[in-house]
């Protein structure tokens, strides 16, 4: 059997051919990926599917459940686009520019910025810079498996404020370990913190750009979070016409009840004056004791007391019920807010919530 045949029937086999006289239609970067994998079959699609991320996967497939009638025209129109950019080029090249060139062509030019960023690693000239350019929790997800010894040596090397944060992202007994050891580090020899170095290049820089990136939906949570609640609604509006699952997603993600807890007192004070008594009782009726203990805290006893009385009257209540509760207490906090009430600010340390 010929190539073309070969193609032709692959094609047919994945009913691409809906038609003869089905129109032709301009494919954008996402369509023309999935047809080529499609008309490559299994075996040959598989490996290169292999090789992308579960995003990118997720991309093409639901280009793939979106393509529609694809006539025998548009194939062969691809494959000699296709074709025809390979060849032009004489040779491939496997470089920073070509494969950024080929992401672009089916991905969108911020999710291939964010690709490329994880490839060429965290900026810096030398190891130590590096290091202090790596999220705190992935750092300190690697170290915690170190010798306590060599995680002092690596903390001392790095930037002061990014040690800070790695140390409190450790378990607290090897943290305590770590600084005993800080205290007693001497000068590292040369060979040993080559060696360290080596061993970091090695088994941890040169994989992590396979480390897990953040949630796309926990971004657009802060970001969404960062709105006004008049801006808030208008996204989140739009995205439920568009996306429900991805709306729903980023609210479940979003300020929450157990926020509120970071308010200062004198915030919390000022929500509980706004709020009907008989709302709060049913949302603190699932909250933890730590959440109930903050707001029985900013009450008088007798206030306390009452509140108590009426949870307790309540006996079992529906989780439905507790959630919205507890989401239009979060909406009041959030309303109060953009009043000029109450700001709530989370900071990126401490996510210390401000007034």
């Amino acid at each position: 059997m010929s190539m073309e045949e070969a193609t032709a029937a692959a094609f047919a086999e994945r009913q691409l051919v809906v038609g003869a006289n089905a129109s032709r239609r301009a494919l954008n970067g996402d369509e023309k990926a999935a047809v080529l994998l499609l008309a490559l079959g299994p075996d040959v699609g598989r490996p290169i599917l292999e090789e992308l991320d579960e995003e990118e996967v997720r991309v093409l497939s639901r280009a793939m459940v979106r393509l529609g009638p694809i006539t025998p025209d548009m194939l062969d129109d691809l494959l000699v686009e296709f074709v025809t950019n390979i060849s032009a080029n004489g040779t491939i090249a496997g470089n920073t520019e070509t494969t950024q060139r080929l992401l672009l062509s089916f991905l969108p030019s911020d999710r291939v910025d964010a690709i490329m960023e994880e490839i060429r690693g965290p900026a810096g000239r030398t190891m130590w810079e590096k290091l202090s350019n790596v999220q705190e929790d992935v750092l300190a997800s690697y170290l915690k498996n170190e010798y306590p010894q060599t995680i002092a040596v690596v903390l001392s090397k790095i930037a002061p404020d990014h040690a800070g944060r790695v140390l409190t992202a450790l378990p607290e007994e090897l943290a305590m370990d770590v600084v005993a050891r800080m205290l007693a580090l001497e000068p590292v020899q040369k060979e040993i913190l080559e060696k360290i170095e080596a061993t970091l290049r090695s088994e941890f820089m040169a994989t992590l750009s396979h480390a897990k990136r953040r949630d796309s939906h926990e971004l657009m949570a802060d970001i969404f979070n960062a709105f006004d609640r008049q801006t808030e609604t208008r996204f989140l509006t739009a995205l439920e016409d568009s996306d429900r699952e991805a709306a729903e997603r980023i609210k479940a993600l979003m300020f929450t009840f157990e926020d509120l807890t970071r308010l200062p007192a004198s915030s919390i004070q000022t929500l509980l004056q706004k709020i009907d008594k008989k709302e709060l009782a049913l949302a603190l009726k699932g909250a933890s004791e730590t959440v109930k203990d903050l707001f029985f805290s900013n009450m008088s006893v007798r206030a306390g007391k009452l509140l108590r009385d009426d949870m307790e009257a309540m006996g079992p209540v529906r989780l439905k019920d507790v959630d919205e509760a507890q989401g239009r207490m979060v909406a009041a906090a959030k309303d109060m807010a953009a009043r000029g009430e109450i700001i709530i600010t989370k900071a990126k340390g401490d996510e210390e919530m401000i007034l």
